[in-house]
């Protein structure tokens, strides 16, 4: 049966990609991007959020299958937070009335392996009040101390996203409503994003001295767009408040077993 998908950021890598595997087997996405996608919007400001949602839902005449947030950029600045923490969170709140109305509704959001990384507390915590202004004004005072430090925003903000996904995953307005809502973490994918920093060997040395992937190495858009897909299809019924670790093995190599400390 088709199902009606809305996925962000799909004009380019992750999001293109994902968006083609669903057309090509058969499936209606309706995609939100700045530009060269069926609903144009800026995702970095709370009004281009309600605006992009209630299109999409208009687009979709109310009922909506699969969302699939794939938006986001990695620059030093703190529109990046704006843009990878609330252009999620905004967009799917204002999505989910349109997903609880169809039969087997699923949301995924890209999350990164950069949510390991050193990050600011201040920001995270900020992100996660839903105060964006606060959240800006911490992000500004860190940016403001150059780029080296100013990079702090981005992993800040996959550490919230991915936060703000197990928290929501299992409450009444996700698992209540038959939501299966979860995040896939990338390790370092080739997109037009990463492009320039792999293109020389001190570049690929610095990435992979942070991301380490035994595993087959960099990775392809499509290996993060088949999990979004499945993450989002009705075949996972139970899946629910989960950041899977899509990266060649980094996670493992950095974190071990460490997962389970929480509870010893």
């Amino acid at each position: 049966m088709t199902r009606t998908y809305v996925v962000t950021g799909s004009a380019s890598g992750i999001g293109a990609t994902t968006a083609k595997t669903l057309r090509d087997r058969g499936d209606r996405v309706i995609g939100i991007d700045l530009k060269n996608a069926e609903v144009e919007a800026d995702l970095s400001s709370h009004e281009g959020r309600i605006d992009a949602a209630a299109r999409a839902t208009e687009l979709a005449g109310g009922v909506i299958d699969g969302v699939i947030a794939c938006a986001g950029i990695s620059a030093p600045i703190s529109k990046t937070i704006s843009i990878n923490y609330f252009g999620v969170t905004e967009l799917l709140e204002a999505l989910q009335p349109a997903l609880a109305a169809a039969e087997a509704p699923r949301a995924a959001v890209v999350s990164s392996m950069a949510s390991l990384q050193p990050n600011s507390k201040e920001m995270v915590e900020a992100a996660l009040s839903g105060d964006e202004a606060k959240t800006l004004a911490v992000a500004d005072a860190v940016v403001a101390q150059g780029p080296e430090v100013g990079y702090l925003v981005y992993p800040s903000s996959k550490r919230a996203i991915a936060r703000w996904v197990r928290r929501e995953a299992v409450t009444p307005t996700w698992a209540g409503a038959g939501i299966a809502l979860n995040a896939v973490a990338p390790g370092t994918v080739i997109t037009p994003m990463t492009e320039e920093l792999l293109a020389t060997a001190e570049g690929r040395a610095m990435v992979d001295s942070a991301v380490p992937m035994p595993l087959n190495s960099h990775q392809p858009a499509q290996s993060i767009a088949d999990v979004l897909v499945w993450l989002t299809d009705e075949q996972n019924t139970h899946m629910a408040g989960q950041v899977i670790y899509c990266d060649g093995g980094a996670d493992a190599t950095l974190r071990g077993d460490d997962i389970w400390s929480w509870n010893d």
